[in-house]
């Protein structure tokens, strides 16, 4: 039997959260393609181990914080921890936007990640929607996030040729309180949608709930895919412009591979939840992750060679992206998402910090080759731990059976 449509409650609120998810990730994506190269312009700046934590602070304190708003928003609510989070994050998009020394910009940084509303965007969104519909809306997020991504690389150059790396941390604060309007006008409320509230827990028990097996699976998986990310944008920005590319010409690069890299990737998620195969898509996404790190290690710094790779890793980062949160809100147990969901985030956000942190590390003392063999490594173990999940049932057609079966899978 084929499940009903999304109601215009679930597709408002997909659109919309997705919305918001993409405006927070462009804080942490915007100054991916420049920071390496600018850092040497602050006071500080040319220390790569400080240029990493720059790139990575933003995922500790995220890290520190994710499970904890996501316990407060079962407890009181997922909008006002929304609105406190967005502020935190503006803050720190201008006070890093002021920074004329590396640890100004470490700083800002961390205050950015200190409004962890991830895991309660994804919360929300799940409240909002039936069980038969939650894989597509956590997809949409998933797609928001790798878009959001997609469209630094190509903006991001450009912008800071413009308005320089000041105006690009202003503008991502600007737009966070934007995203606070479109929270309050736009994103449906609980009382909007015809499904059951959830529950709320105690935040121990609600704590406990979100550490099963194939949870953890999925939380080393997001772990891996964001401290590769990480690291590599610590050396791949340099590298293009000692190979002859111009910074302010990396568009032209990202351009090309991003929009192919999207063609590519649709047919494999329409697979996994037309067919319900998520596991398979998965693996695959992972073992590819895995040969094209293991390639760039190989490959030398040429332009066109690293354009090839840099395209199989999106489309390979992409499809991930999509499936991994999809994957969650099906397994996490419904009684208390926004914590399960919070750890998911949580080690999403540590593996930005520690890509960071060891990735300038890494390139400092062994050069970039050694940062990929390394990311590599990380990615092949976990193909290993992806191999042995067990593939959740598909999903019922209303929020209910989650309740009932909080863990399928």
């Amino acid at each position: 039997m084929q499940p009903e449509p999304m109601t215009r409650v679930e597709l408002r609120a997909g659109a919309s959260l997705s919305a918001i998810f993409g405006l927070r990730m462009l804080g942490l994506f915007f100054i991916l393609p420049v920071l390496a190269v600018h850092a040497p312009q602050y006071a500080g700046g040319d220390n790569l181990v400080l240029v990493g934590l720059a790139l990575g602070a933003y995922g500790l304190t995220q890290a520190i914080l994710q499970i904890p708003f996501g316990m407060a928003s079962d407890r009181w609510g997922r909008k006002p921890v929304i609105y406190a989070g967005l502020v935190v994050f503006a803050a720190g998009s201008f006070l890093a936007a002021s920074a004329s020394d590396i640890w100004t910009a470490i700083a800002g940084r961390a205050l950015q990640g200190a409004g962890a509303i991830s895991s309660v965007v994804m919360a929300l969104a799940a409240d909002l929607t039936s069980e038969a519909h939650r894989t597509k809306v956590m997809a949409m997020i998933g797609s928001m996030i790798a878009f959001s991504f997609a469209l630094s690389l190509v903006a991001a150059p450009v912008l800071y040729r413009s308005i320089g790396m000041g105006g690009l941390f202003a503008l991502v604060g600007l737009l966070s309180l934007a995203a606070i309007w479109v929270v309050a006008a736009v994103v449906p409320d609980l009382a909007d949608s015809a499904l059951p509230a959830p529950r709320p827990v105690p935040g121990i028990a609600g704590l406990a709930d979100a550490f099963g097996p194939e949870l953890l699976r999925l939380n080393f998986g997001i772990f891996a895919l964001h401290m590769v990310q990480m690291a590599l944008f610590v050396v791949v920005p340099p590298m293009l412009v000692a190979a002859g590319l111009a910074l302010a010409d990396h568009w032209m690069l990202y351009l090309p591979v991003v929009l192919a890299s999207f063609a590519v990737m649709v047919p494999p998620i329409l697979y996994a939840d037309r067919r319900n195969r998520p596991k398979p898509v998965l693996v695959g996404s992972v073992a590819m992750l895995a040969l094209v790190l293991a390639g760039m290690a190989l490959a030398g710094p040429g332009v066109v060679a690293m354009a090839g790779l840099l395209f199989v890793f999106f489309v390979a980062f992409n499809i991930l992206e999509a499936i991994l949160p999809s994957l969650v809100s099906r397994i996490a147990p419904a009684r208390a998402r926004g914590t399960a969901i919070g750890v998911y985030n949580t080690a999403q956000t540590l593996g930005l910090f520690f890509g960071g942190l060891a990735g300038g590390w890494i390139a400092g003392q062994y050069g970039p080759d050694t940062v990929f063999g390394v990311s590599a490594v990380v990615v092949f173990a976990w193909l290993a731990l992806a191999a042995g999940m067990r593939a959740p049932r598909r999903a019922g057609s209303s929020a209910v059976d989650a309740a009932v079966n909080p863990a399928e899978g």
